[in-house]
Parts: C-alpha cells; sequence; structure tokens
C-alpha cells in the first residue's frame, strides 16, 4: 500500500520563508553599511594619498632649496672657508682674525648640518605619509571589493527566496477567505495615547502607519521594513538610531522584559533580525512581514526575544 506524500502547509512554509527573509533582509542591509564605511574609508585613504604627495612635493622643492644653500656653503669652504683649526691659525694675521675664522667654520658647519637634518626629516616625513596613505587606500580597496561581493551574493539569494515567497502567496490565496483576511488584517487601528517626550513621538509616529503595506528595505512613505519603521519613528523624535534591527539592538540602554513601556525597542530572535516597538508593556507595533501590514501585535506573541534597549530616560 502506497501513500502519496502530503502537501506542505502554505501558511507554515510562508511563515519560514518570511523568517529566513527578515534574516536575509538584515544581513543586506548590514553589507550595504558596511559597504558605505568601506567607500568612506576609501575616500579617506584616497585624500591621504594626495595630502602626502603634497608633502612629497613640497620636500622636493625644499630639498632643491637646500641642496642649493649646501652647494653654497661647500663654494664658500673652497674658496677659504673651509679650514681646520691649525690652518686656520697659521694664516690669521691676528688673534681676533683667528677667532673670526673659527666662527665662520662653526656658523658654515651648522648651517650645512641643519640644512641637511631638515632635508631629510621632511623627506622622510613624507616617505613615511604616502607609505602610510598606500597602504590604507589598499586595505579600504580590498574591503570595498569584499562588501560589494557580500551585497552581490546577498542580493541574488534575496531575489531567490522573493521568488519563493511569491509561490507561498500565491498558494496563500487558496486558502479559504478568512485565512487570507486574518493575515492582512491591519488589526487595531484605534487611537492610542502615547507618553510626553521622545518616545511618544517615536511611539506616534509608528502608529500612523499602521495598514502601510511591507518592503524588505522599505523606509517609507507607506512600505517599511522593521527597523526602517521604527528609524524613521525616532529620527522624527529628533534621534538618529542604526538602519538595522542588529544596530537597533546596541543603542540605549538595556531594559528587562517586566520594566518595557512605550517607545522601547524589543529586538528578536538570536539573529536579531526583527524589531518591534512597545506601545505598552504587552503590545507593540511593528512592520511584521511580506504580505502582512504594519500592526500592532502581542509583545510576545511576535518571536522570541533578544534585546530590549530604551532610547530615551
Amino acid at each position: 500500500m502506497s501513500f502519496a506524500a502530503q502537501p506542505a502547509d502554505p501558511a507554515r512554509a510562508y511563515a519560514a520563508l518570511t523568517e529566513q527573509a527578515t534574516k536575509l533582509n538584515e544581513e543586506v542591509l548590514r553589507a550595504q553599511e558596511d559597504l558605505v564605511q568601506r567607500r568612506a574609508e576609501l575616500e579617506r585613504a584616497t585624500a591621504d594619498v594626495a595630502a602626502a604627495q603634497q608633502i612629497e612635493r613640497q620636500a622636493k622643492s625644499d630639498e632643491d632649496d637646500y641642496r642649493g644653500q649646501v652647494d653654497l656653503i661647500t663654494q664658500a669652504s673652497f674658496e677659504g672657508a673651509r679650514f681646520n683649526q691649525l690652518s686656520a691659525l697659521l694664516v690669521a694675521d691676528s688673534q681676533q682674525d683667528f677667532l673670526n675664522r673659527l666662527e665662520m667654520m662653526r656658523v658654515l658647519a651648522s648651517d650645512k648640518a641643519d640644512s641637511l637634518a631638515r632635508l631629510s626629516g621632511a623627506v622622510e616625513k613624507a616617505r613615511q605619509a604616502h607609505q602610510v596613505a598606500e597602504n590604507a587606500r589598499t586595505r579600504a580597496a580590498e574591503a570595498t571589493s569584499a562588501a560589494e561581493k557580500l551585497k552581490n551574493d546577498l542580493d541574488a539569494r534575496n531575489r531567490a527566496l522573493q521568488a519563493q515567497i511569491g509561490e507561498v502567496r500565491a498558494a496563500l490565496t487558496r486558502l479559504p477567505a478568512p485565512v487570507v483576511n486574518q493575515l492582512r488584517d491591519p488589526g487595531d487601528r484605534s487611537p492610542v495615547r502615547v507618553p510626553e517626550g521622545a518616545a511618544g513621538i517615536a511611539l506616534a509616529f509608528a502608529l500612523e502607519q499602521r495598514g502601510d503595506g511591507y518592503k524588505y528595505g522599505g523606509t517609507g512613505l507607506d512600505e517599511w521594513d522593521c527597523a526602517g519603521l521604527t528609524m524613521k519613528a525616532y529620527a522624527a523624535a529628533g534621534y538618529a538610531i542604526p538602519r538595522t534591527s542588529g544596530g537597533q539592538a546596541g543603542v540605549g540602554r538595556v531594559v528587562s522584559r517586566g520594566d518595557v513601556r512605550a517607545g522601547d525597542l524589543i529586538i528578536y530572535y538570536a539573529s536579531r533580525s526583527h524589531v518591534a516597538m512597545a506601545v505598552d508593556n504587552m503590545r507593540a507595533v511593528h512592520a511584521s512581514t511580506e504580505g502582512q501590514p504594519v500592526k500592532i501585535a502581542p509583545i510576545d506573541a511576535i518571536g522570541p526575544i533578544a534585546v530590549i534597549r530604551r532610547i530615551e530616560g
């Protein structure tokens, strides 16, 4: 007796794929941030190289000047200014003439040594600056190349995953209408009283987006991903927080689950790939996932909590 394979539960497959997509989206955003940083490092290193080259050009100009001074000193020496103490004594007309000649010898020697020292120092400084800048540029270029490669790889994986999600969403359309409607329902859209201060402003912004669509990498105006929503919400309150949920997991200060209050950021999963904003101690508003709108949900039903951060207070 044989049994036909049972079809996969499309709702469960959908949930698994969207969770994977959320993690991948977070990785893509982190790679993009890393790429921006690497390009900034490359720009700084290039500027350093230009500065070092300017130093080198100035050093070469100084070298020509100092060499001219050294040549004049050498010429003066050959014309009778370079003596040892014995020859100065032998040709001196008087004790004062002897002392004058010794002083000339000292001045010439000092000038020559000083010119050579300054020349050597300038050239060495330029060489070191150039080498440092070249090394920095090489490292930055390598980092940029690696980041671009990573982003391209993640983009390809994300495109493939989007195709899978499309298949699941097509399967969901064949589910009973009540199930589909429940997923698309924006939930509670009633007025919510928010606290004073930045946390209240941020929360009010997030709540205003209820019903907006979800989009990987979305930061508004009417499509969001989870961290895009919380970032823009706190930007409205005058706080600049990172673009990714992983980055947001490191801002502000940690609070416990029992101390959660409105405006706190709740980061989910060990990968810290999802973030929601507390409405109160029991609920949070978040850009949930592909195919579902921004909505309020029970804090503990969204997923396993990794860390909770308070931006203000």
